[in-house]
């Protein structure tokens, strides 16, 4: 393992017992535990520093800006923006597919241009678009999955042909596939389309470079990366954010305000209406301090080589009985594992298991992920999914690995 071995002590949270055993948290991808360097980070700014933004001229609310905007700087490095004006601070990466949508669709899109998602995503990039269809008569076409939990790109030429958009997650979250984003954008950009990436599951992971993607919006949410809750990131070329109009209207995103209208202020700050969420960006700004430290790098060695050991472990106790769905090889997908448990008396139902995991004080997700269209794919409604993260171990992988064997023995009578 590369990364180091006391990294749980960081926790405070995983510092406690269940129902007798030690706390095992495996719903990453659902949202991830904070270190105390983040959740000091955040009590300092209420301590010594809150005050609105952009607004006072005294010291306590010029050190709030800087706090603020200091923020902003740090995602902006931490994903290789060229400016940091184009990094749009949001409450999650749902707003930020919304404010996509909304502002850069409800300008550029008419009845009966095509966006171009896949079967893989996440509601959030899913909904949005449902609603544009329903709105401006849009048509969405849809990018298959193979059977090998890739995409299959076979017919992309004709999918793309005519679109305007194409929006595509980066890393699924029930398959923990990892899609090739510049082939992608250089096929979109080839049809004459624009690039939107949903990289909620692959920035908290991976090292991100949004000028090697080739996108042009990457969007992304601070809480699965160690971050608060209620703060997002939409990332756009400076000139795209520039050419929409604005998703909310209010203070802070205006230069001027008449009785006959106003105008608006610049990116960034166009898009984020109303009193920002500081605290919580300078949580997020503590979060990539800390996997900055970690180093991506190591950050996702260490979760393929769990993702191994995970794969092997529960195959080599459970055989047959477990199936992973996604992609067998961990180098080709996040640490997400999605699967089914056939018991002795048949499937176990995935929140079952999840009831029988959290008396042994495993944590999982049972459901259907905010992925329906997927689950019908599968050919399911809900499934278990474990989801890796920094602070998770062999010891983990095999509580899990034990905690099922009692599963199966419940459901076996």
């Amino acid at each position: 393992m590369t990364l180091p071995a006391d990294i749980k002590d960081d926790f405070p949270v995983l510092r406690q017992e269940f129902h007798g055993s030690r706390l095992v948290y495996l719903d990453s991808g659902n949202t991830s535990q904070k270190p105390q360097s983040v959740i000091d980070a955040m009590a300092d700014y209420y301590e010594t520093t809150n005050a609105n933004v952009h607004r006072g001229s005294y010291e306590l609310a010029v050190r709030a800006t800087d706090a603020l905007e200091g923020a902003r700087a740090k995602v902006a490095r931490f994903i290789n923006a060229p400016s940091v004006s184009e990094v749009v601070f949001t409450k999650n990466a749902t707003e930020s597919m919304n404010l996509i949508a909304r502002a850069w669709g409800g300008a550029n899109l008419q009845a009966g241009d095509a966006v171009v998602i896949s079967e893989m995503e996440h509601h959030a990039n899913i909904v949005p678009w449902h609603m544009l269809v329903a709105d401006k008569g849009i048509e969405l076409r849809w990018i298959p999955v193979g059977a090998d939990g890739h995409l299959d790109l076979t017919d992309l030429d004709r999918l793309l042909d005519g679109a305007k958009l194409v929006s595509i997650t980066a890393m699924s979250n029930v398959l923990g596939t990892l899609n090739d984003i510049p082939r992608l954008a250089e096929a979109a950009h080839a049809a004459g389309a624009l690039l939107a990436v949903d990289a909620s599951q692959y920035v908290p992971h991976l090292a991100t470079d949004v000028q090697a993607m080739g996108a042009d919006f990457v969007v992304f949410t601070g809480h699965k990366m160690l971050g608060p809750m209620g703060i997002g990131v939409l990332w756009a070329h400076a000139e795209i954010l520039e050419a929409m109009p604005p998703f909310l209207g209010g203070g802070e995103m205006i230069l001027n305000v008449t009785k006959e209208g106003f105008t608006t202020t610049e990116i960034p700050w166009k898009f984020e209406a109303g009193t920002p969420m500081v605290a919580e960006a300078v949580g997020l700004g503590a979060a990539i301090d800390y996997l900055t430290d970690l180093g991506m790098d190591n950050v996702r060695q260490h979760e393929v080589e769990l993702t191994a050991y995970a794969m092997r472990k529960l195959k080599e106790v459970h055989g047959d009985k477990i199936t992973i769905h996604g992609p067998t090889e961990p180098a080709e997908r996040g640490g997400v594992l999605s699967f089914v448990f056939e018991g002795e008396a048949g499937e176990v139902h995935p929140h079952d298991i999840a009831q029988v995991l959290d008396q042994a004080g495993v944590c999982v997700r049972a459901g259907h992920h905010c992925a329906k269209p997927l689950m019908t794919v599968l050919g399911a409604n809900a499934t278990s999914r474990v989801s890796l993260y920094v602070y998770n171990d062999e010891a983990d992988i095999d509580q899990l690995t034990d905690a099922l064997g009692a599963a199966d023995d419940l459901f076996s009578f």
